[in-house]
């Protein structure tokens, strides 16, 4: 057993075993049937000084990205405390060095920090590590202790990553605020840029009567190898591009494996519990692609293991010229899937990686619950209430409610899912009809929202994101709230709004998405519009939506919307059933 293993993970405390098969184990890309050469796979970074970097041979038609690396690595902001000094610098003295105004644009993007500089210059949102999506009151209460100090600038979101960001912050208080983070079990560090995202697992973890695995211990264990236990990991924090992982622990696949770039999923082998392994998931503008089988399993024990030597894989011997090519399925592609494969098994502690399973324990005709509203736990006596947050937008004096609420009704846990809404859990049985009486649940953020509504996603938007082409939050919310007074629908509908081709909102696993863009009305004006994508599923059969129509004026959404509910998803006009009745 290696030095990462989980001695302390006992599958059978978590482990419902149901075998079915859900995806197949055998790796739906081809393998290059003629061999890479020995110089391709030899690693293209190497350490110094404690940091990765990439080797001098290499270096020919790097992306900008890179070279603001090689000059400074960002990690030292952190780690060497160079946050301390630049903190204290004004933003006058800041733009008068390139190395300086790198920083604050760029590599403060390690530590969780992105600057606000075309909308909102001078201020930075604060992205923060929350493994699984699980919180607690007082982390909660200190973020809105720092939003609400930025006053109309300030404000929080939670992000279809399953996490928390804040908005506001300014340079000169970061110290205080990493400090306080720290106090509170919270951090920041590497969740931007060239790093692993936020680990996401089942939002009903260790609660859900019909869960396979909980996923709480793993996407700890994940996240504390990633940060160093939030001291900083230099070893994986010079990737070509982001990263995404997940860890399913449920039959409806909460936690979107088809869309990161590994994704472990629940198989037993041989009478053991494990993870059969997909990777190469993501999402960008020039491209959009599934993750495939890794035709690899692996034990519980070697979650961590099977992770670095993934990301090594990666970082060893990923391209990084062109932005738009540096994800980790164009290193899948070029190498094919079985020398990745073989380059990631050189990477594991003993040098081998067992092949898939096909003891699958994902149902594959699994009906995908609704998390919201009020549920039985698996234990008695509890049950857990899903509250819809419109568009995931959470102000200072609503996180201090939702805090008291979890501390008053449950245990002092929330729990974020990935569209954006929270979970209060552990609430006893008796407590549930006065919990539904509160004011913030009956006036801002209701248990029971309108069909179109509980499944709304909307990224930032450019109210706050300087490369978002169009405002989303608001938006989303009015369209719906009109195509709401013209149709009825029977069944939710996923509606993802994103505010450019970074898909930030996820629109290609959207029922209906719509992604921003700048269009011609019928006037031939200039105007915000949207490109509409249609048919993305989520679940065992996942499928990416295709571009339904482009460049539509968003003055004139409504009426299309509304049109696509009526032929694609059973809806009824208003008008017409009141006719009807």
């Amino acid at each position: 057993m290696s030095s990462f293993s989980v001695r302390f993970f006992t599958p059978p405390c978590y482990l419902n075993s149901r075998p079915k098969t859900w995806l197949s184990a055998t790796p739906t890309v081809a393998s290059v049937s003629s061999e890479v050469e020995a110089s391709r796979l030899e690693p293209r970074v190497e350490e110094r000084d404690g940091y990765w970097v990439l080797k001098e041979e290499y270096r020919a038609g790097i992306n900008p990205q890179e070279k603001v690396k090689l000059e400074k690595d960002p990690m030292k902001l952190f780690m060497e405390s160079g946050i301390e000094d630049l903190s204290k610098m004004s933003l006058e003295e800041i733009e008068r060095s390139k190395l300086t105004k790198d920083d604050i644009d760029v590599r403060l993007k390690w530590l969780g920090l992105f600057h606000r500089r075309k909308h909102q210059y001078g201020r930075f949102m604060m992205r923060l590590k929350l493994p699984n999506g699980v919180t607690t009151s007082a982390q909660t209460r200190y973020l809105a202790s720092v939003i609400r100090k930025y006053g109309k600038d300030g404000c929080a979101d939670v992000t279809t990553r399953q996490n928390w960001q804040i908005r506001g912050v300014v340079l000169p208080d970061v110290p205080e605020i990493l400090k306080g983070l720290a106090e509170v079990g919270l951090t920041s560090l590497q969740s931007g840029m060239d790093n692993v995202r936020n680990p996401v697992g089942n939002p009903l973890a260790g609660i859900d009567p019909d869960e396979i695995v909980d996923t709480r211990p793993l996407t700890n264990l994940l996240s504390q190898f990633i940060t160093a236990n939030s001291r900083g990991n230099p070893t994986m924090s010079n990737l070509p591009r982001k990263w995404n992982v997940c860890v399913v622990g449920s039959h409806d696949l909460f936690e979107h494996p088809h869309i990161n770039d590994l994704a472990y999923i629940p198989a037993n082998k041989d009478g053991r519990f494990g993870f059969n392994l997909l990777v190469g998931g993501f999402f960008s503008p020039k491209r959009c692609a599934e993750a495939v089988p890794l035709d690899a399993w692996v034990s519980a024990d070697d979650v961590i293991p099977v992770c670095k030597a993934v990301l090594e894989a990666y970082r060893d011997l990923g391209t990084r010229g062109n932005r738009q090519k540096t994800r980790m399925m164009w290193l899948i592609d070029e190498l094919g899937i079985e020398v990745f494969r073989s380059e990631v098994e050189k990477r594991m502690p003993g040098k081998q990686l067992e092949r898939a399973s096909q003891e699958d324990l994902v149902q594959k005709q699994w009906e995908r619950r609704d998390y919201l509203g009020v549920h039985p736990q698996k234990q008695e006596g509890l049950s857990y209430v899903g509250i819809h947050i419109p568009v995931g937008r959470v102000q200072a004096d609503e996180m201090d409610e939702l805090a008291r609420l979890a501390d008053e009704y449950g245990t002092g846990e929330l729990r974020l899912t990935v569209e954006q809404n929270t979970i209060i859990p552990n609430i006893e049985n008796s407590k549930l009809d006065a919990l539904l009486k509160e004011s913030l649940l009956k006036e801002r953020f209701s248990p029971e929202p309108s069909l179109l509504m509980k499944t709304l996603v909307a990224c930032t938007g450019n109210q706050f994101c300087g490369q978002a082409i169009i405002e989303t939050k608001a938006r989303a919310l009015k369209v719906t709230e009109e195509v709401e007074r013209q149709v009825v629908v029977t069944r939710p509908v996923r509606m993802h709004w994103t505010g450019c081709p970074n898909t930030c909102g996820q629109v290609q696993v959207a029922d209906i998405g719509f992604m921003g863009c700048m269009t011609r009305d019928e006037n031939g004006k200039v105007t915000e519009g949207v490109d509409i994508f249609l048919g993305g599923r989520i679940g065992s059969d996942s499928h990416l939506a295709e571009v339904y129509k482009k460049g539509v004026p968003c003055k004139d959404l409504v009426p299309i919307v509304v049109d696509i509910l009526v032929k694609h998803f059973g809806a009824v006009q208003r008008n017409r059933e009141e006719r009807d009745d």
